[in-house]
């Protein structure tokens, strides 16, 4: 919070306090930088001196005084002292060092998804601590809330009334930020509740976008906006359009509830700051939901887990999933509950992936449909058909040998042939022949 030296004009001592620096100036009044005689540092505000001849609004901010010492919650500034009788009524709060939240985006630019919705839920909660206590805050706002080493904490409480309240301090003259102000504070109506959710909506969607929900322009043009438009919620994420779209929604009935915003704004920064939600464009697959995963990302998974949590074997490529298409071998999830059906390839197998880079491709040993192997079990098949052939014929070859060594062997030594018939011709020695007479 920048800090300016103290005018001429300004008090030195307020009460117990003495003042060192101004740390700003708002509708009600000036803020100024103050420390007891312990050391303890207070933001301490000393109301306007028109607002302090006002009987009415003197009576209103001691019953919201009142109720604000009993406002109990860590996302609060919480109240130490205050004097409504002085002749410039002033109260102090608990100094809280930081930035606005209003500074952060105007120097950093809009902040992610999963801050915002970090920062929502603490907000929320703080809300939920001060409706408890029976006051609205009434003038929410990126300025009003301070971002502490400790979480935002909210401040300027000075002109929040009690739930029922009259939003109007003089006649046509409405208390708040254009831009932030809910439909019903600008009509004159009672605040609720609601009122904060409507103001913690256009809060947030100004950290999201680092532009008012609303717009630009006069006091006038923001507040026929706010009563007769939609609020323009153009880049916010995805996670938290929905939401804060029904934070601003005109009727104060259609807003979710304080519990209800917070234990939201919870779930979506638990999701966020996991990576399970959107960005600023979002995702295609709708508010809140993760990224659907490419199709290569299906493609090139190595290994599958199985229900128990082992590791698939990796001899060869994973297994279909139950309900995925595996036609063409893409791994595409098909969408449907269907039974996995066999893959048709065509052309041939291409080899295995590997899971670590530098081994080589693994190859299917066997191929089930009697498809040629390919790849180092061909060579190995082409070496085992032809030891196969070279010992056939050698075999062969053996047999021949051995026949044709027989015969030669049984004309040397071997007794001749009998005859078998009439005019048989007999050989009895080499280059004899003789003729049987049959005494015919």
């Amino acid at each position: 919070m920048a800090m300016m030296r103290l005018r001429r004009e300004d008090p030195r001592v307020v009460g117990s306090f003495r003042l060192h620096r101004r740390l700003g100036a708002g509708g009600m009044g000036v803020v100024y930088l103050g420390s007891d005689r312990r050391g303890q540092r207070v933001a301490l505000k000393v109301i306007r001196p028109d607002l302090a001849e006002d009987r009415e609004f003197r009576s209103r901010f001691a019953r919201e005084v009142s109720a604000a010492r009993r406002i109990r919650g860590g996302c609060t500034a919480r109240l130490v002292a205050a004097d409504l009788d002085a002749d410039r009524p002033w109260f102090a709060t608990q100094y809280v060092p930081g930035p606005s939240l209003h500074d952060k985006v105007n120097e950093e630019g809009p902040l992610p998804a999963a801050q915002v919705a970090s920062i929502g839920s603490a907000l929320a909660e703080g809300l939920l601590a001060v409706h408890e206590a029976g006051v609205v805050h009434r003038d929410l706002k990126p300025s009003n809330i301070l971002l502490s080493p400790k979480g935002p904490r909210i401040i300027d409480f000075g002109i929040a009334w009690a739930t029922g309240a009259s939003t109007l301090t003089h006649v046509g003259t409405a208390v708040g930020s254009p831009g932030f102000l809910a439909p019903e504070q600008v009509r004159g109506a009672a605040v609720t509740p609601a009122t904060d959710v409507f103001a913690l909506g256009a809060t947030l969607a100004y950290a999201s976008t680092a532009d008012s929900p609303f717009g630009h322009g006069s006091s006038e043009v923001m507040l026929y906006r706010v009563v007769h438009e939609e609020p323009q919620l153009l880049g916010v994420p995805d996670a938290l359009a929905p939401l804060l779209h029904a934070c601003l929604a005109k009727d104060p009935e259609d807003r979710p509830s304080t519990l209800q915003l917070s234990l939201r704004l919870k779930e979506i920064a638990a999701r966020e700051a996991h990576g399970h939600g959107s960005g600023a464009g979002g995702y295609g697959g709708g508010p809140g939901r993760p990224p659907a995963r490419r199709p290569e990302a299906y493609a090139d998974q190595h290994t599958e887990r199985r229900s128990g949590g082992t590791p698939a074997p990796r001899s060869g490529p994973p297994s279909p999933r139950p309900g995925a298409s595996t036609g063409g071998g893409s791994g595409r999830p098909s969408g449907r509950n269907t039974p996995a059906r066999p893959a048709q390839r065509r052309g041939p197998r291409p080899p295995a992936r590997t899971d670590r880079p530098g081994r080589p491709a693994q190859t299917v040993r066997t191929s089930p449909n009697g498809r040629r192997p390919s790849g180092p079990n061909r060579r190995l098949l082409r070496q085992r058909l032809t030891v196969f052939v070279v010992v056939t014929l050698l075999v062969a070859l053996g047999i021949a040998a051995a026949q044709g060594c027989q015969g030669p062997a049984n004309g040397l030594g071997g007794a001749p042939p009998k005859p078998t018939g009439p005019g048989t011709v007999s050989t009895t020695a080499p280059g004899s022949v003789a003729a049987e007479a049959d005494g015919r």
